[in-house]
């Protein structure tokens, strides 16, 4: 598949050189208030997502608290009884309500749960194509993420595996296949996915994590082009809030980009040896402000930005918009 003429104009749209105005955000420290009798919010390996009334969940790799909910403030109200392997998700809400939908790493199946963590409906491995899996050297899926189109079309990737986009309908039965190490996508540990609203029409936005890039596909698996490959810091997830995207980097770094590809904000910026891309840096060793491991994130309604870490300990961060 080679790129066309329209896909060429439009990644150098999207990557133009001319500056973009800079958007102001200010720290907020100590925002999160752990679960009575904890010094953290335990074990992070997940996202971090807001529904329509404001409250934040966190997944947390802990038993019986696949997910953490707390209030718009930061105070912590329950843990949802989800699987401690829940790797990333994003909130959902169409005509029959507010859903969360979730990558299970560990068990390589996909989720739907209501918000009080009532599970809807599931996608078990076996509904994936075998000879996708076959290919896996320990033949497991490792699905990371996924998203939701609209007309309710479910995005799979399997972003520790071979970095393959699975598509299902919205009751959960296999359609296709995309994506993955072989040209012309050459995926490499494409970590996230999600649904890109913020064109007619969606579109997805992948973060190619292993090829340290951003790039954007149609909703048939059409490479549309590249939103940016230079200067990244491993991209791993993203959230939009109208215009605005933000990514988390886990090379230590969280930035801020326009509709046109451009950067507009970079915060919370870690070049300390040892302390990105890990998990292990110890809540002593941690800087206000300043990120480790950045892992998932998400806006919220107003456009403040909440990004949760890769850690042991696990550790949010928060910055609201000047």
């Amino acid at each position: 598949m080679k790129l066309s003429l329209l896909s060429l104009l439009a990644t150098l749209a999207l990557c133009g050189a001319a500056s973009a105005e800079e958007i102001n955000y200010e720290f907020v420290p100590n925002f999160l208030t752990p679960p009575a009798g904890k010094e953290t919010i335990g074990n992070g390996h997940g996202e971090i997502a807001v529904d329509s009334a404001g409250l934040i969940y966190v997944s947390v790799q802990e038993k019986d608290a696949g997910i953490q909910v707390y209030s718009p403030e930061g105070k912590f109200i329950k843990a949802l009884p989800l699987p401690s392997s829940l790797h990333g998700f994003v909130i959902h809400k169409n005509d029959e309500g507010e859903f969360i939908y979730a990558a299970v790493l560990g068990e390589g199946r996909f989720i739907k749960a209501k918000l009080d963590g009532t599970v809807v409906m599931e996608i078990p491995t076996t509904a994936f194509p075998a000879d996708k899996i076959e290919l896996e050297k320990d033949k497991k899926l490792h699905l990371t993420n996924c998203d939701v189109a609209p007309n309710g079309d479910i995005y799979i990737v399997d972003g520790y595996g071979l970095s393959y986009i699975f598509v299902f309908d919205k009751t959960g039965k296999y359609k296709t296949v995309f994506g993955g190490p072989v040209a012309p996508y050459g995926f490499k540990n494409t970590h996230k996915i999600f649904v890109d609203h913020r064109f007619t029409p969606a579109r997805l936005f992948c973060c190619d994590r292993g090829n340290n890039r951003i790039l954007h596909l149609d909703l048939d698996g059409k490479i549309i082009g590249v939103i940016s490959d230079q200067g990244m810091r491993n991209p791993s997830s993203a959230s939009f809030n109208g215009d605005l995207v933000c990514i988390a980097e886990i090379a230590g770094r969280v930035s801020v980009w326009d509709k046109e590809g451009k950067m507009v904000a970079s915060l919370g910026v870690n070049d300390t040896k040892g302390q990105t891309n890990t998990p292990k840096v110890e809540p002593k060793d941690w800087q206000q402000g300043t990120v480790t491991s950045p892992h998932g994130i998400t806006f919220d309604a107003k456009g403040n930005i909440m990004e949760t870490e890769w850690n042991l300990f696990g550790r949010v961060l928060r910055w609201n918009r000047k």
